[in-house]
């Protein structure tokens, strides 16, 4: 399993992220969370790529962008973004705050689901309860849309894509920084579960989160 990777937003100068893009030295606490970030090891079928992070949303920022990868399909991809405030943020409840934006494409018959939504907003709440990691504050939203082809594409197949888009504060823990390599990898049981691919590790964490209903098994996206 290979580590993660990213960038800082421009206010650290490399990925040390020694020194401000202001001259600013970086919060002990974001530098001991981008590490735990870019040593995670993730399964093998995650492939990682830096991310250019906002820079408006708090000081301090540090994004990747992840997808799963099976026989050369993407069948599901991500962008996970840390960030942190060292005065505190109301909104947040903490100086730290992740987010994140995943997506897959589904089977037309599952949009049709009622409960979708919930059961998809369960694998991200559900992921985290599952691997013990305390949360706040956490909020978001799910989209399905649907297409239909016509013309030059009249042969494919309708196509259903879901969306979430989510955010929640981790829990700050050693030299005031929440463990980013636990929530990472949680992150990534969620883009693994989207995709339809079973769990890395079965067992009793697992067996906690048997309130996050899998749908049936979804195809990867089609391309033109």
């Amino acid at each position: 399993m290979a580590a993660a990777q990213g960038q800082f937003s421009d206010h650290s100068d490399d990925a040390g992220g020694t020194t401000g893009g202001e001259g600013t030295s970086v919060p002990p606490a974001f530098r001991l969370a981008v590490d735990g970030l870019r040593g995670a090891r993730l399964r093998p079928e995650i492939e990682v790529d830096p991310s250019k992070p906002p820079q408006r949303l708090a000081p301090y920022a540090y994004a990747l962008e992840a997808a799963v990868v099976e026989d050369d399909e993407d069948l599901a991809d991500g962008r996970l973004v840390l960030l942190h405030d060292p005065a505190g943020h109301d909104a947040w409840q903490g100086t730290f705050r992740l987010v994140t934006l995943v997506r897959a494409e589904l089977e037309p018959e599952m949009a049709a689901d009622p409960l979708l939504p919930e059961v998809s907003w369960s694998w991200l709440t559900g992921a985290l309860e599952a691997r013990g990691l305390p949360f706040e504050e956490a909020s978001g939203t799910v989209t399905r849309a649907g297409s239909h082809y016509f013309g030059g594409l009249a042969d494919r197949r309708p196509a259903t894509q879901i969306e979430i888009r989510a955010s929640w504060t981790p829990r700050e823990g050693r030299g005031g920084a929440p463990d980013t390599a636990a929530h990472l990898a949680a992150w990534c049981d969620l883009l693994c579960q989207i995709a339809g691919l079973p769990p890395s590790v079965p067992g009793p964490l697992d067996a906690g989160s048997a309130a996050v209903v899998s749908l049936p098994q979804r195809r990867g996206p089609q391309r033109p």
